[in-house]
Formats: structure tokens, sequence, C-alpha cells
């Protein structure tokens, strides 16, 4: 038998394809999960959730069941987090309770009884905005988008008024939190970095990009943008897009995030250090809603265009993967075609609440859509 493993929030999309991918390693898994209503449907063990796997359900910010989570526990990864950029900017208490509340708790418990290596997922959020250059070819890394559209655009500008290039977003571009969850992403990162090495314990901090695949929660508002977009399509209702649909983001399967998590474990490279998980390849938000409506043979609904811009929202930011290849060896493989064609084999076998519009008005009621 292999190392035990602690997964927190391990019965959620990510974590069920984590769990598969270890039990296939080898190690024995131990999974610690809430399971809150946002994003399960039940209070019952996911039937998805493999069977090899150790269950408990419980709150990461119960001591006492963390602490008995940990008992022969050899490595960590911390996964559990509410998640959602527009949510989190009226949820702000429950936001910063559940991800950074936790991740402190986590590891005044480890303290007393430490492991190996944490692994904790982050966030591309923490970026705000992805790496640009100007028109002189000088890398910005504090652009900052217009609320509201400038003439035809809505990118940022530099200081003389010309539009900004996006590029790839390596690890070294500066944060620029621009919501309270990349607020939180980015404390739980740092908590991870700083509380790992005086008490012995390995740290590394997985940036994800956006994550899709089969298993994503269909009828959580707030959940990865095609699982919204094909939860619309499944009713048959457009997507509904914010800003003109041509912002820019990197896609990648849940498969192949799964790996990096368990290259993650042993990797000698990776600790200490905080990695970008993408595919490398950057997409329209526009052109996804299409190509997804043509998997799921929906090619007669158009996406619905706003033209209105949500506050924490971000422009472009895409995934530069060197150092993910230099100290994990990552290159995502699945090929998104045949992961949209997968996601929308599985989207018509489900049932999904639109709460689309709900959670918009939620946004706009509080005057976070302009």
């Amino acid at each position: 038998m292999g190392e035990r493993i602690l997964l927190t929030g391990g019965a959620g999309f990510i974590g069920r394809h984590v769990v598969g991918e270890l039990l296939g390693r080898g190690y024995e898994v131990c999974v610690l999960d809430a399971l809150l209503p946002q994003v399960h449907d039940s209070a019952e063990r996911p039937a998805a959730l493999p069977a090899d796997a150790e269950f408990i359900r419980a709150d990461v910010r119960d001591r006492a069941a963390l602490t008995q989570a940990l008992r022969r526990a050899d490595a960590i990864i911390h996964l559990a987090a509410e998640v959602g950029v527009g949510q989190s900017m009226y949820e702000v208490e429950r936001y910063t309770s559940a991800n950074d509340l936790a991740t402190a708790i986590l590891f005044e418990c480890l303290i007393e009884q430490p492991v190996r290596r944490v692994v904790t997922a982050s966030s591309m959020s923490i970026y705000g905005e992805g790496l640009y250059v100007d028109a002189d070819g000088i890398p910005v890394e504090t652009a900052s988008r217009p609320t509201v559209r400038q003439g035809d655009s809505w990118d940022p500008l530099d200081q003389r008024g010309r539009p900004l290039i996006p590029l790839a977003t390596p690890e070294w571009k500066r944060p620029s939190l621009a919501s309270i969850y990349a607020l939180n992403k980015f404390v739980q990162e740092r908590t991870t970095h700083i509380m790992g090495p005086p008490y012995g314990i390995e740290t590394a901090c997985l940036r994800l990009f956006n994550v899709y695949g089969p298993g994503q929660s269909l009828s959580n508002p707030y959940t990865g943008v095609l699982a919204i977009f094909a939860s619309r399509l499944l009713n048959g209702e457009p997507p509904l897009i914010f800003e003109d649909g041509e912002q820019r983001r990197d896609f990648v399967h849940v498969s192949d995030v799964a790996r990096a998590f368990a290259d993650a474990l042993v990797s000698p490279q990776v600790v200490g250090k905080s990695v970008n998980i993408g595919s490398g390849e950057d997409r329209s938000i526009s052109d996804i809603a299409r190509s997804l409506a043509g998997a799921m043979g929906c090619t007669e609904i158009m996406p619905d265009i706003l033209g209105k811009a949500r506050v924490g929202d971000i422009r472009h930011c895409f995934c530069d993967t060197a150092l993910a290849s230099d100290v994990l060896g990552f290159r995502a493989a699945k090929d998104f075609t045949q992961g949209l064609a997968e996601l929308a084999g599985w989207v018509e076998t489900q049932i999904a609440r639109d709460r689309v519009s709900e959670a918009r008005s939620e946004l706009e009621a509080r005057g976070l859509v302009a």
C-alpha cells in the first residue's frame, strides 16, 4: 500500500478526478468534504466518488473531524474552497471563512500532526489581468481594464490610450487582486508557503486556469464558465456573455489537472513554488460558447452578448506553461475538441437547474454589473 493522502474538498468536481488518479497510482485516499448544497445535490456520499476512498463528511473548520482525518496522513491535497468571483463580492465573510480561515485551521492542526507535503489549489484569478505588452513591446504587469467600454473596445489601454496586447501569463507576473475570491486564493497560497517550512512540511501551490470536463456542477451558477454555458444550452437557453465575448481564457481538462496534482505530490522541483496549470492555448469566450453549442447539437442557440461588465472580472488571462513543464514535466494531453465532445456527451445525460439569471439578478441588485 502506498502513502495515505488526505484530500480536503475531495468530493467535488476536481477532487473526484484527483481521487481516481491517486487510487490508480496505488495511494490510499481519505476525502474530507462538507458537501455544500450549492455544489452537491445531496448530503450523502456522492455516487461518483470512487468506492475505494475513505469519506468523512465534515468542514475543514471542524477541528475534531480534521484531526481524525489527519491521522496516518502522509500528504495533503487542499482543494476545499468556496468558488465564485462574482458571489465573493457580496458573500465576503462566507468566502473568507471557508477559504482563508479554513486554511489557517488546517495548518494549526498540522503543527501537531505534520505531514510530508501539502499541495494547495490556487487560481489564475490572483493575477487579475494577465500579462500584456504595450505598442512598444514593453511588458505591462499592472494593466487595469475600463469598467465601461471605451469606444469600441473593452481592452486595457496604456497611458497614451493605445490598446495593450495580451501575452501568456507567467508565474512571475505580480498579483493584482480584483475580487475577494482572488484575495482568498492568494492568502491560501501564502499561508501554505509561510506555514510549511518552519514545521518541516514541503509545500506547493497549483494556480489552476479554467478547468472543465464531465462531473461539474451544472446547477451552480458560480462554477466554471463551460458548465454554466452547458446548463443554459441544456435548458434551451442562450449562454449569457458579459462584455463583447472577446475575452480570452485558457481551458484545461480536469484529467490533466488531476495528473498535475498527483505529480506535485512527488516532484522535488515543485517544492516551495506556485505553478500555473493550463493548456497553453487561449480562446475567446464567444468562440467557446459557439463550440459548446455545436458539440451539444444546439447550433441554432446563439450566445446572448450582454455588453455589460461584472465587477471583479478581468479581460484577458491565459497560461504560460513553461514552469509547469520544467518542475512537473507537465503538458496538457487532452485535445480541446475531444474534451468538449466528452463534456457534451456527459451533459446530455444530466438534469440541470438553470440559475444563471438568478445569479445575474443578485449581482445587478448590488450594483456589481455595469
